[in-house]
């Protein structure tokens, strides 16, 4: 029983910054890794960025390499995602989701839990 609430989607414009929220709460000691999913309009969902439990390691896709971070605090049971330089190819409704032991864990099958997503809309 876990529960996962994303927060801070919206509407930016190209080059803008967002800073994406995911709140667990329930068994947190199962929010091992940590990862953050999209999936834009007409297409499947991808890998965004994932995250160990103690914060050491992370993974990103390589669209995103540079301008994406991905972070977390466990005392708050909450994982980030800050988003800078923001395109229009970025919008997408992104998820957070819950899984086991950090490897590279950039398939959506190596996820228990998942959030319920928030949308993010980059205007040209």
């Amino acid at each position: 029983q876990v529960q996962l609430v994303e927060s801070g989607g919206g509407l930016v414009q190209a080059g803008g910054s967002l800073r994406l929220s995911c709140a667990a709460s329930g068994r947190t000691a199962s929010t091992n890794t940590m990862g953050w999913f999209r999936q834009a309009p007409g297409k499947e969902r991808e890998f965004v960025a994932a995250i160990s439990w103690s914060g050491g390691s992370t993974n990103y896709a390589e669209s995103v390499k540079g301008r994406f971070t991905i972070s977390r605090d466990n005392a708050k049971n909450t994982v980030y995602l800050q988003m800078n330089s923001l395109k229009p190819e970025d919008t997408a409704v992104y998820y957070c989701a819950a899984g086991g032991t950090f490897r590279r864990n950039t398939n959506s099958g190596e996820y228990n839990y998942w959030g319920q997503g928030t949308r993010v809309t980059v205007s040209s």
